[in-house]
């Protein structure tokens, strides 16, 4: 493979010194861009645009092309590995995914089965490998996977939730049979996780989006236990022997974060509810930390963007371990052009010498 000729994000990861603070966004790819937009309606649908290699491709790097960013992340789905289960996905325009046969009684708690990522998930390995020579050395590609319990929630209300409570009604009153819904979602996101790496990803990130959702005894026993389980599966070097990083995020998960540094995870992500500063002194030197921006300032003015992007780099404080983003996934609403004033005032304010100004 192309050695990278941009390789401040995985040097970030590690805690080891950059030129400056690198900088991706939680879906990069998506539809707050019109070229996005022009592909997904080729594509037909949202499943055939992820499912087809190339068109997958092609979205992953048009944020590039726009952009100055320090990485690129595959183009998927975290719903990827329960629809490879046979739970049958679907979209409805404006509702979000939805599964046909949600996993809600013993009979299909036992039918669950960890698929074969070189099987029915090889559009997703064969994506990771045709962006990795298609990207020639630019940045890293970042593969990812949805959480145990993430996913675990998917499953078993159906699809969306505000209140998860078809989840954590299972979880409270039939603990064995959540347990071993877990137990099938970690041998299967290990292994899809490691299939990416081995395809090409050069860093790999852990979607934990409702985590949050959880008490305190939930989450460490629903959540955490399984993405420890993961972590300690994972491969921590491609076949070239070169070091894989991992990120692991917890929407709402600030409250953990002690723990989650203990996980094996290189990176912890944040949400914009979390102080910087705060917890890099609460996690000293175990992790990196990647965030927080909220992403609702890119809806705002340029002025505010630039604003608002000192103030985290400024919470992070001087040093290396950081990696700028959102605190969650990118607004469809956002223009494009406040993008790119946030991803320039990154590398402009944290260039190595130029001192952090607060706002």
């Amino acid at each position: 493979m192309t050695t990278l000729q941009n390789d401040t994000l995985i040097r970030a990861l590690l805690r080891q010194p950059v030129s400056h603070t690198p900088v991706w966004l939680m879906r990069q790819a998506g539809r707050y861009l019109p070229e996005y937009r022009a592909t997904r309606q080729r594509a037909g649908s949202f499943l055939a645009l992820a499912k087809t290699p190339s068109l997958a491709t092609e979205v992953t790097l048009q944020p590039l092309d726009r952009f100055a960013l320090d990485g690129a992340i595959l183009f998927s789905d975290i719903l990827t590995v329960p629809d490879a289960m046979g739970l049958g996905l679907y979209f409805i325009e404006g509702e979000g995914p939805k599964f046909h046969h949600p996993v809600r009684d013993e009979a299909a708690v036992a039918a669950l089965r960890a698929p074969d990522p070189a099987g029915e998930l090889r559009y997703v390995t064969d994506a990771v490998s045709e962006i990795r020579r298609a990207l020639n050395g630019r940045v890293p590609l970042i593969g990812f996977s949805g959480s145990p319990w993430t996913l675990a929630c998917y499953m078993v209300e159906g699809g969306g939730s505000d209140d998860f409570r078809t989840v954590k009604s299972m979880l409270y009153q039939r603990p064995d049979l959540m347990h071993r819904i877990l137990a099938v979602n970690v041998v299967a996101v290990t292994a899809y996780l490691n299939a990416q790496i081995e395809a090409g990803a050069q860093a790999v990130m852990l979607f934990d989006t409702w985590g949050g959702a959880l008490s305190d005894a939930a989450y460490r026993e629903f959540s955490l236990a399984p993405m420890q389980q993961i972590l300690a599966g994972l491969k921590r070097h491609d076949s070239n022997g070169t070091r894989v990083p991992s990120i692991v995020f917890t929407k709402g998960g600030g409250g953990w974060l002690e723990a989650m540094a203990d996980l094996g995870c290189d990176a912890l992500g944040l949400d914009w509810t979390v102080d910087l500063g705060a917890a890099r002194a609460r996690v000293g030197h175990k992790v990196a930390l990647q965030g927080n921006l909220d992403p609702t300032v890119l809806l705002s003015s340029a002025d505010a963007v630039e604003r608002e992007t000192r103030r985290v780099l400024a919470s992070f404080g001087s040093g290396d371990g950081h990696v700028f983003n959102l605190g969650h996934g990118i607004s469809q609403f956002t223009p494009p052009e406040h993008v790119a004033r946030l991803v320039d005032t990154v590398h402009a304010a944290s260039a190595r010498g130029s001192a952090y100004q607060s706002p």
